[in-house]
């Protein structure tokens, strides 16, 4: 591989940093017992030493693997001692040599077994003349970048070498490009790979000297441009104060130090110098300054970096909610899930946690929920109600060159809060619309979806705003009206409806306090029975929440503020006559029992005496009829104020075989009453039916209460049992209900809704309740105080719902 001659052992000195290129003069110092031992042999020698550098430079005394492989051999010139047994050798390199051994047995000094190399030439003439110009060239280039290497003559001082090899190891060797670098210089024979390496490092040293100057000027310039903008602008505030306008210019100062001051990314300060730069060069009284004066102060106002902490304390969590939410055990389960979760990720680093959406009627605590939670993980609270927004800009923002431009609900609520990671409540989300102005639902894509709210963008602000540390939870009373893709991006958390006894015990221990509050009623002078609330809950209101029970407690509490303070005014009254009375020991007795009387007459609600503040009862829970009946069924139903019942009547009457369906039905609850006398007509054989009864006779499905619109696939089995009993004339039993949606086939299809469904049945004392099979694993899920009492059957065909229903069969 190389140009090799005959071995020969010689003394060698290891090297710390140092490379020696043959054709170059150096000198440096050594100290190191056997290197000086090593240099007194070589004097004896023919003054020849071998030059190696050594690979790990913390190594004391090298061994042959701690060494590079290829070295220099070098001519002693001088040597001169120094104090402290320091020596300072003067060598001239002269060829590069292959280390082949070392002389382990050698304990005085390094002895090298080493074999000279000839450079390979394995260019023609014309490419090493090409080459050689080239190096020239580059050099030249360099030099121009150090003055030290390119002043004096240094480059041309070279010029007179004609050979390659030779003026890359004499040039390289006075160029500061690293140890490394040398040594790679050295070891490269060939003249070729000599000259590509050493045309590498000085191309690399010529950029990186190129971008050096580039910053050197620039912090220059930026130098000179400070001071010249100190002196224009002490120029200009005597200007301004001459003419009197120096109001803005202070103004923009205060921006300027306020921006100074804000805790926000490089990003938005370059933004609000640009504004404040462009605010001083506006006139103080033009409409554009205060635009300009509005933005900058609405960008100072945001919380860009500042958070506030979040409270770990889990079990603080759960009584916050305990205390403020009676019931709702799973809905409080999978909230604290959420919290464990996003506690954890946040700890990690990683401060994403889902979208919670509450899904549920009105007056179930869906808001208050949230607010709970902002208090248990100690965050700012902001709500944002969404009801009715149609334009996009409300989300989004308005772009600033309109007229009266303002940031968008999102960056509004930010400014609000006044901390970066505030827990933002969009309420009702699900009343959202749109219009020729925009879809407002889309731009709550990007707000909601973790992947794009890192550099959310609101038109009005015009900088990327981080949402990823805020906590979206959003509130909805039904996810039909929200699109399916913004669906996805949230959790849905479904509140259901309340139990009787649910709402007992908020109306007792948080809605009559709050109420009493309000009202400035005290315990000691309004007391209501707890069947007076009972009959509350039961004849006066009719919903899944409790909003409406507690705009009558209101109205009690009304009531009984006026009498109560009519006594207190007739009691004054009676006390300022009895003053004018001659016998005064009489009329303070009379006095002091009056008031007495007055303090301890507690106004006590009883059941009957509701009605005098309350009026008539408003609802009359309507129940299990005691006799059975032919062609009317027991239906349960879902509304949005909670569950149900339905009683479906069917008549049969002479005709052409015509249906007709009244009570405000929908088109699929239609379309199930269609496919229930399709599956009537199918099994007529079985109940020996003649044909002539479906093409003579006429069916009148109707359900009550016609000014309620009703709709729903759940209604099925209830028509189908009714219309068989209607045509077998076989009673049908009133303590059962049902619901499930019908094939054509007879097979029962699961529904939605149950805990209102069976909490409805229950409060009708209804007995039996048939159920589809696949909703099994539903009914699980539902509190057993809801179930008590209730015998659910499970039912997966309508042979099984007659067995049930039908009072003979």
């Amino acid at each position: 591989m190389f140009n090799k001659i005959k071995e020969q052992m010689m003394p060698a000195v290891a090297l710390k940093g140092i490379t020696v290129l043959p054709g170059t003069i150096i000198h440096f110092d050594i100290n190191r017992p056997k290197s000086v031992l090593a240099i007194e042999k070589a004097m004896t020698l023919e003054q020849r030493i071998f030059l190696v550098v050594q690979k790990d430079d913390e190594s004391a005394y090298p061994g042959f693997a701690m060494l590079n492989n290829i070295g220099t051999i070098a001519i002693i010139r001088q040597v001169t001692k120094l104090p402290g047994k320091v020596i300072r050798i003067l060598v001239e390199g002269i060829n590069r040599a292959f280390l082949m051994a070392v002389d382990e047995g050698n304990p005085d000094y390094l002895s090298a077994e080493i074999q000279k190399i000839e450079d390979i030439k394995d260019i023609d003439e014309i490419t090493e003349e090409a080459m050689l110009r080239h190096t020239r060239e580059l050099l030249e280039q360099y030099g121009s970048f150090t003055p030290r290497f390119g002043g004096g003559n240094t480059i041309d001082r070279y010029n007179h070498i004609n050979r390659l090899g030779e003026y890359i190891d004499r040039t390289g060797m006075n160029i500061p490009i690293g140890n490394e670098n040398k040594q790679k210089l050295l070891e490269a024979i060939r003249i070729r790979e000599r000259y590509e390496i050493f045309s590498d490092i000085l191309i690399n040293e010529i950029e990186v000297l190129q971008v050096k100057g580039e910053l050197a000027t620039k912090i220059k310039a930026k130098v000179d441009k400070n001071q010249r903008d100190y002196l224009l602008r002490e120029q200009m505030h005597v200007i301004r104060e001459e003419l009197g306008d120096n109001d803005s210019f202070s103004e923009a100062d205060q921006f300027t130090k306020a921006m100074e001051e804000l805790d926000a990314d490089q990003e938005v300060k370059d933004k609000l110098k640009k504004e404040i730069k462009r605010f001083k060069s506006l006139n103080a009284s033009s409409s554009e300054s205060a635009v300009e004066r509005a933005y900058i102060e609405t960008i100072l106002e945001l919380p860009w970096n500042k958070v506030s902490l979040d409270s770990i304390d889990l079990a603080n969590a759960e009584e916050v909610l305990n205390r403020d939410h009676y019931g709702l055990k799973q809905v409080k389960e999978r909230i604290l899930e959420f919290l464990a979760v996003r506690l954890l990720s946040a700890q990690s680093g990683n401060a994403e946690s889902p979208v919670i959406c509450l899904v549920g009627p009105p007056g179930t605590g869906k808001t208050s929920i949230a607010r709970s939670i902002a208090e248990a993980l100690g965050r700012k609270y902001v709500r944002i109600s969404l009801g009715g927004v149609r334009d996009e800009a409300e989300i989004r923002g308005h772009r600033k060159t309109y007229v009266g431009a303002m940031p968008g609900r999102i960056a509004a609520g930010l400014k609000q809060a006044g901390v970066a990671n505030p827990l933002l409540l969009l309420d009702e989300i699900d009343k959202v619309s749109n219009d020729y102005k925009g879809d407002t639902f889309s731009a709550l894509l990007e707000v909601l979806d973790s992947e794009q709210n890192i550099r959310f963008r609101d038109h009005y602000i015009e900088i990327p705003i981080n949402l990823a540390p805020v906590m979206f939870i959003c509130t909805a009373n039904t996810t039909t009206t929200i699109p399916r893709p913004l669906l996805d991006r949230m959790e849905i958390i479904e509140v259901n409806s309340y139990t009787a006894n649910e709402k007992y015990h908020i109306a007792k221990e948080h809605l009559l306090k709050k109420q009493f509050a309000k009202n400035g009623i005290t315990p000691v002078m309004l007391s209501i029975e707890d069947e007076a609330l009972k009959k509350i809950i039961s004849g006066y209101t009719k919903e899944a929440g409790v909003r409406e029970l507690e705009r009558k407690i209101r109205q009690i509490c009304r009531k009984a503020a006026r009498e109560i303070m009519a006594r207190q005014q007739e009691n004054k009254r009676l006390q300022s006559s009895h003053l004018c009375s001659p016998d005064v020991t009489a009329i303070e007795q009379s006095s002091k029992d009056k008031c007495s009387e007055s303090h301890h007459n507690c106004i006590i609600i009883s059941c009957e005496k509701l009605e005098e503040y309350l009026k008539k009862p408003k609802y009359t829970q309507e129940k299990a009829r005691d006799l059975n009946e032919v062609g009317v069924v027991r239906g349960l139903a879902w509304t949005s104020v909670g569950g149900d019942t339905l009683e479906i009547e069917v008549n049969v009457m002479p005709g052409k075989g015509e249906v007709d369906l009244t009570g405000q039905m929908g088109d699929i609850m239609k379309e199930s009453a269609r496919a229930a006398l399709s599956y009537v007509r199918s099994v007529s054989g079985r109940y020996k039916l003649s044909d002539e009864l479906f093409q003579k006779h006429d069916f009148h499905i109707h359900i009550p209460e016609g000014a309620v619109p009703k709709d729903g696939p759940s209604a099925g089995i209830t028509m189908a049992c009714a219309l068989l009993s209607a045509v077998t004339l076989i009673p049908v039993r009133s303590d059962v209900a049902m619901t499930g949606e019908v094939t054509l086939r007879g097979r029962v299809l699961p529904i939605g809704g149950l805990k209102e469904k069976l909490l409805a049945a229950k409060m009708a004392d209804i007995l039996t309740v048939l159920v589809p099979l696949e909703n099994k694993k539903d009914i699980r899920e539902i509190d057993d105080e809801i179930k008590e009492g209730l015998d659910i059957k499970y039912v997966e065909a309508m042979e099984e719902v007659l067995k049930y229903a039908l009072a003979e069969v």
